[in-house]
């Protein structure tokens, strides 16, 4: 059980989304038709394979039964907005929801592997002072079909360009899953899990955990159940203070499990064969970027570093309106880097993608 402020409500699906619905869910909706088990297969491939964007799309299906399935499914509740393009080839998805509220996804395209960055609420209720999606509060958590769909809606968006510039087979690319979005994860535990289950079905996206990364701002409780799953992501932890006095101010959930707490839930998380948690680190320009800062990481880290079993990922700050702080300048990260690596620390810096969009870590807040 979460304290209260930090428990939040699943939100009850407004009209039935195909998108979010698993292999047997899926054949007891079709059976509600009198539907054979084949029927079940064919609409979930569709919507998970195919991609299609609206029932009438599903063309294995009868005209008359589409028809009818519309009065009470949907293949999601996500409505495409707008979409914003950076100059570093970085696009920013806006979506409405049905009920009314916006989150946003991001993709990130690279030469080998592109990564598309998704969100698991809309708003997030956590108050980081350095995030500006923290400024909206939380609106609601995302539904299974509202997460897979964001992912859906970008691959589409993919595949439609390939094809104007003349892919005559545009071919899914092979992407990394972050959920490093709008929101807490955890705090959306049973949705975002079973969204990541339908991400790795082989006959749904077939997207493998290995390349699915969860990000938590430190839900501890919500750690370890993560840790007890069969399939899960790989686990991301934003750190962004290495010490409980900096950590309170600059992240208030600190307050509820504080440092010790935090570490311990990493030592406890079940790796495999050469899997490592990431800290992320969002690095603000003189508040937590000092020398000092760097060997109080080392210190706090020894017990995992003992175990090979961590990597550091410096992200220097992301400014916005609104927002008190401004990024670590370049002499200061590469002293910090040098600091932690000095130590077999494996330490990489993220270079911001997507600045002049606000597609950038922590600039999500559904602006137009």
């Amino acid at each position: 059980m979460l304290p209260v402020g930090f428990e939040c409500e699943e939100t009850p699906i407004l009209n039935t989304e195909l998108l979010g619905l698993d292999r047997t869910e899926m054949a007891a909706f079709l059976a509600q038709y009198q539907e054979p088990a084949f029927r079940a297969k064919q609409v979930f491939r569709a919507c998970y394979k195919r991609q299609v964007r609206t029932l009438d799309e599903i063309h294995e299906l009868p005209k008359t039964l589409r028809s009818v399935i519309s009065e009470t499914a949907c293949v999601d509740n996500l409505s495409l907005t707008q979409i914003f393009e950076s100059t570093d080839g970085t696009r920013r998805y806006l979506f409405k929801l049905k009920s009314g509220e916006a989150v946003e996804a991001v993709w990130i395209p690279e030469p080998e592997r592109s990564t598309i960055c998704i969100s698991s609420q809309a708003g997030c209720p956590l108050g980081c002072e350095f995030c500006l999606t923290a400024q909206l509060g939380l609106k609601r958590n995302l539904t299974p079909g509202e997460i897979v769909g964001q992912i859906v809606t970008v691959l589409r968006d993919e595949r439609d360009r390939q094809r104007l510039e003349g892919e005559l087979n545009p071919a899914l690319p092979s992407i990394n899953l972050v959920l490093m979005g709008m929101g807490e994860p955890l705090l959306n535990f049973n949705y975002v899990m079973k969204a990541i289950r339908l991400i790795a079905d082989p006959e749904g996206l077939d997207i493998r955990p290995r390349h699915v990364t969860l990000s938590t701002a430190g839900v501890v409780p919500r750690i370890y159940d993560l840790g007890k799953e069969a399939i899960r992501p790989h686990l991301a932890v934003s750190l962004s203070a290495p010490n409980d006095e900096l950590r309170d101010r600059l992240m208030p959930i600190n307050r509820r499990w504080p440092l010790a707490e935090l570490i311990q839930a990493c030592l406890d998380f079940p790796l495999a064969a050469s899997e490592r948690i990431t800290f992320e680190y969002v690095l603000l320009d003189g508040v937590n970027d000092r020398d000092e800062h760097a060997h109080q990481i080392l210190k706090l880290t020894a017990p995992l570093r003992a175990r090979d079993a961590v990597k550091i990922n410096l992200i220097p700050h992301n400014p916005a309106p609104g927002l008190p702080f401004q990024p670590s300048v370049e002499d200061r990260i590469q002293s910090f880097q040098n600091i932690l690596k000095g130590k077999r620390l494996p330490t990489f810096v993220r270079r911001p993608r997507g600045r002049d969009i606000t597609a950038a870590c922590g600039q999500l807040a559904a602006t137009l």
